[in-house]
């Protein structure tokens, strides 16, 4: 096919992306940019979904997710954020509820320490669950088969003290799953093989420690809803058009084409559709336009209240407990001292004044919320236990309230097997391409390349649609 044609095709090309996440602004700056012409369709007033900004007296913040890693710096890139970038501090995290609290191993991934011995492991299971950890060294290795099982391999090999106290408190508190339901090789590459040739788990890890990849995370000055902020205006340049509060509420097959319906406007004439939602309206949209798929998935995280806490307090202004802290038995999965993450934000919010992320799973997400001031008393009270400094009402300023849909990460078991039966069921419908963190995984590096890899694919099959001619490069971009 000339280029000619390939660039007549693309113009002609009408692409509907519905959701104005970071999935969805990526998929539809993809298309864009080989001349598709593009909507974007957003429910709620504002773009970025999860990387969405709060204003708590006077300073712009971000509301749930405040960090990048280094997957998504080509992007920061390309949208010329460069100057922007500011890494994190090097400050500590921390598990509280052992009694006390102490910090996480500087020794270990995914909290599995490389040497139960090391003061710092042994201040948090204690002699007893040190002495438990070193049989690792004496057990067989896995010869036959492999664990899968991340909780039932950290208790086999190392015992419940490091299961309990190191490894559940990071998964619950960073992802909002519990071990059992994570693939040990999927969170710690190469652990399996490192544990056969090695012999122990401990080993396993201090030998991934050598040549660990960097996994240093990064911000943005301004919070990261400026990445969003940059991808809108680079959006508008590459002429998509960007519509907020406009909710899609239903596809309607339409001859060869869709019919995209907007709540209280014309319905949207669409060669392809891209659905950008969270899971439960992904799920729903994807069934009214025939491309069932299964809904039953029990690692799914429970939804949560994230609480943004803008308080005073001196007691704060050393960061006692460094930046996060993920408590062992609490109704908070995390608390994060944003401000000791983030100097930038230590200075817009001066001294004195902290600001403070609480994350409250829901234990039954099927009851009525209780009201915004008894969900922030309980942040507050959270977040006092957890950084070990007395909170008192009165030294709360300002609070933000927000109910979010975790995304399961892409470590949990059979979600490489759930994402392949989701997309080959939506394969089945031309036109139909299915993004998001629920499928892609989460965390906004693994969002953003599930993204780029669905709209490359979206992006070939209509150029190269019963082309049986010679293979054509796209133009360049």
């Amino acid at each position: 096919m000339a280029e000619t044609d390939l660039l007549s095709r693309a113009r002609a090309t009408r692409v509907v992306v519905i959701g104005g996440g970071i999935a969805g602004l990526v998929a539809a700056r993809e298309c864009a940019r080989v001349g598709f012409t593009v909507t974007l369709l957003e429910a709620s007033d504002a773009l970025g979904g999860q990387i969405a900004a709060a204003h708590l007296d006077g300073v712009r913040v971000d509301a749930v997710a405040d960090s990048y890693a280094p997957g998504v710096q080509g992007l920061v890139d390309e949208l010329d954020l460069g100057d922007r970038v500011v890494p994190l501090a090097d400050r500590a995290v921390w598990i509280s509820g052992l009694p006390g609290a102490a910090p996480v191993p500087a020794q270990a991934l995914a909290g599995i320490p490389a040497n139960a011995w090391a003061d710092d492991v042994r201040r948090i299971i204690g002699w007893g669950g040190a002495w438990r950890a070193y049989l690792d060294r004496l057990r067989p290795p896995l010869t036959i088969g492999r664990q899968k099982n991340l909780g039932t391999l950290v208790r086999s090999r190392l015992g419940a003290r490091v299961l309990d106290r190191l490894v559940t408190p990071l998964t619950r508190g960073v992802y909002g799953v519990d071990p059992s339901q994570v693939d040990a090789d999927a969170a710690v590459p190469g652990l399996s093989t490192a544990l056969t040739r090695l012999g122990s788990l401990s080993g396993a890890v201090a030998d991934l420690l050598v040549d660990a990849p960097d996994t240093t995370r990064r911000s943005l000055r301004g919070g990261m809803s400026v990445l969003v902020d940059a991808l809108a205006v680079d959006l508008a340049a590459l002429a998509v058009d960007l519509r907020v509060g406009a909710p899609a509420d239903r596809l309607e097959r339409d001859g060869e084409a869709w019919r995209v319906h907007v709540a209280g406007d014309e319905p949207l004439p669409a060669d392809v559709v891209i659905v950008a939602t969270p899971r439960t309206a992904a799920l729903a949209l994807l069934d009214a336009a025939g491309a069932p798929v299964a809904a039953d998935d029990p690692a799914v995280p429970a939804p949560a209240d994230v609480v943004t806490l803008l308080v005073a307090s001196r007691d704060l202004d050393a960061a006692p407990r460094g930046g996060a802290v993920y408590p062992v038995s609490a109704q908070a999965a995390s608390v994060l001292h944003a401000d000791a993450a983030w100097p930038w934000l230590a200075e817009a919010l001066g001294g004195g004044r902290h600001l403070l992320r609480v994350r409250l799973p829901r234990p039954d997400a099927a009851a009525s919320a209780p009201d915004d001031d008894a969900v922030i008393a309980l942040a507050l009270a959270e977040a006092s236990a957890a950084l070990g400094v007395a909170l008192p009402p009165g030294a709360l300023h300002a609070a933000h309230r927000v109910v979010v849909e975790p995304a399961a990460p892409a470590s949990v078991l059979g979600h490489a097997d759930t994402v392949a039966a989701v997309r080959r069921s939506v394969a089945r419908t031309p036109g139909l391409a299915v993004v998001g963190a629920w499928l892609g995984g989460a965390g906004i590096a693994s969002t953003v390349a599930d993204a780029i890899a669905e709209a490359d694919r979206v992006r070939h099959r209509v150029l190269w649609a019963n082309d049986s001619g010679p293979d054509v490069k796209p133009p360049a971009l």
